[in-house]
């Protein structure tokens, strides 16, 4: 039997929510537990250390004995345990079990171990969708707070509801690996931002600007300049051509001088404007000089368009 199928509809009725059993209790695992009891649906949790489940049966949730127990209980299955090897750990021996279930399998993993994912739970006739949590624990349950999802386009729309509790759920296809491939992209996006505020932070401190007096202005460049930047830049990168009407690579080049000049007169660590005028400097030097920033994608390719997976 095919495993989407068999995978249990979401029942939308506010007196009937769908049960939902949770495996693994850290603090993303408990926090996403807590906000489906929260919204009203049966809840039953499994750890392999019960005492992390005591605040939680407190609340209502039901306490699973065994792996076996807790796959029973639910339809819907969330997983968020340490690593891939713990999710292994914890299913294979109650594989023969999940037929006809819906797996949401929120552990963090690489693109290829959510693939591997996928393929083990086909001719277990489960359905499985494999997620990314775009936030820490205090965000769960935040409608603003983004979780990514992909896999079983059917086992998304059953569960959609349910889903949509903990977070704005966005399905990004049925490749297994998709979402865990926009979360490590957006993670280096998020630490690429912070490190280059940290840097600017330091810069304006160096001449005693608070931190609290230069976020501000640096939130409104990054909201209403810099985000329209990148809307602009995107086709320009999907048609690998880069018009240098606003400003080209060789300005850049010249600009950034100016912050290096400034972080070394301040005794600010210089790594990081180094590092990317470096790479301003591979781009002009492979022909794109003239061209808008987005050109620098042919550099960060590592062999142009030719080497982009398809």
């Amino acid at each position: 039997m095919n495993a989407e199928n068999t995978v249990s509809a979401e029942n939308t009725s506010t007196a009937a929510k769908t049960p939902v059993t949770v495996i693994g209790l850290g603090n993303m695992g408990a926090a996403l537990a807590a906000t489906l009891l929260e919204n009203g649906h049966p809840t039953t949790v499994w750890n392999r250390s019960a005492a992390k489940a005591k605040p939680l049966v407190d609340r209502g949730a039901r306490l699973a004995a065994t792996p076996e127990e807790a796959v029973a209980a639910s339809p819907l299955i969330i997983a968020c345990v340490l690593d891939h090897d713990a999710l292994h750990a914890v299913l294979d021996p109650v594989a023969a079990s999940l037929t006809g279930k819906a797996l949401v399998n929120l552990t963090s993993s690489s693109p290829e171990q959510a693939d591997e994912a996928a393929a083990w739970a086909a001719p277990l006739g489960l359905g499985h969708l494999d997620g990314a949590i775009m936030t820490t624990p205090p965000g769960v349950g935040n409608p603003e707070m983004m979780f990514l999802y992909s896999g079983s386009a059917e086992v998304f729309e059953a569960h959609r509801t349910t889903l949509a509790v903990l977070g704005d759920p966005l399905y990004l296809g049925a490749e297994p690996g998709r979402a865990s491939l926009y979360d490590v992209a957006l993670l280096g996006l998020m630490w690429s931002t912070f490190t280059g505020w940290l840097h600017g932070t330091a810069l304006v401190g160096a001449d005693a600007t608070k931190a609290a007096d230069f976020t501000p202005v640096a939130i409104r460049w990054m909201t209403h300049a810099v985000a329209g930047f990148m809307a602009a830049y995107a086709p320009q990168v999907d048609a690998g051509r880069y018009p240098g009407d606003d400003a080209t690579v060789d300005v850049q080049i010249t600009a950034i001088g100016h912050l290096i000049h400034a972080a070394a007169d301040r005794g600010v660590d210089n790594a990081l404007p180094e590092l990317l005028k470096a790479t301003m400097e591979r781009t002009s030097a492979a022909g794109h000089g003239s061209d808008s920033y987005a050109s620098v994608i042919e550099v960060l390719r590592g062999g142009g368009r030719d080497s982009m997976r398809v």
